[in-house]
């Protein structure tokens, strides 16, 4: 019997943006049986453009991951080539449009051995938790973030900094290559679950809050109640398109049984 069973989904709301420039996406692996990936893409760059950046991001990871086998490839090399593609796709496609989309990316792969890797570039945050605890976060790359790492700036002012929607690494950067950090844990069990978002979602809630909601819901109820209260936290204010991706392990079902049991009757 399986160790656990993955429970999954997606949810978004525009927020009060005139345009959805989000985008997720849950895909299994043809080529690799037991493989699942999870990615989220928070695009920018003007009216249309920074959709076609995560757009972009979504069909490059679902091609890759269609390809990926791993007898011949490892995740991480799998999800430092989709940044490397989609980066170069989406230069290339804002010269031909006459804009300047960018995306962030943040994309995580469940192995049947029990393994999680995932990779991120820019500000959409992967958070790990055991049960309820929170375990671990992806670092964002953005300016405020550096300056926290330096000493020059505390943690609990980042969140209202004037520079806190600054990236220093994103898809689609003019100048630079980005680099996808790369993270992995292993040893996963039932208990263990995901939360994939964009800032539009993370900047309203605290660990424990999210830890709570995937510990005590299914994915569509706490998708469901992250973005109702998040929307009710926003109030007042002009609030960002609000995506998340949520991958849940859980104990599997006793298995039914499908026979009766009946007493012998003695030979003779």
């Amino acid at each position: 019997m399986s160790q656990y069973k993955i429970e999954a989904g997606t949810a978004q709301h525009i927020g009060d943006r005139s345009e959805q420039q989000d985008r997720a996406a849950l895909f299994s692996a043809p080529k690799a049986p037991g493989y699942i990936m999870a990615v989220l893409a928070d695009g920018m760059g003007g009216k249309s453009g920074g959709a076609m950046a995560a757009e972009q991001v979504i069909r490059t990871a679902k091609q890759n991951f269609d390809l990926f086998s791993p007898l011949t490839d490892t995740v991480e090399d799998m999800l430092k080539t989709i940044a490397h593609e989609v980066h170069t796709i989406i230069k290339l496609t804002g010269i031909s449009a006459e804009k300047q989309p960018h995306s962030t990316m943040v994309a995580l792969v469940i192995t049947p051995d029990r393994s999680a890797i995932w990779a991120h570039v820019g500000d959409s945050r992967l958070y790990r938790f055991s049960g309820p605890n929170f375990a671990e976060r992806t670092a964002d790359h953005s300016y405020v973030e550096q300056l926290i790492s330096q000493g020059k700036l505390k943690r609990e002012d980042a969140k209202n900094h004037k520079l806190s929607n600054i990236l220093v690494n994103v898809l689609g950067m003019a100048n630079n290559e980005p680099q996808a950090t790369i993270g992995r844990h292993d040893g996963l069990r039932a208990g263990d679950s995901f939360l994939l978002c964009s800032d539009g979602l993370w900047h309203y809630f605290k660990e424990a809050e999210l830890g709570a909601a995937l510990a005590m819901n299914s994915p569509r109820q706490a998708s469901e109640m992250l973005i109702r209260k998040a929307r009710e936290r926003a109030a007042g204010t002009v609030a960002d398109n609000c995506t998340l991706a949520i991958v849940k392990l859980v104990t599997p079902p006793e298995p039914e049984r499908s026979y009766t049991v009946k007493k012998m009757r003695r030979a003779v």
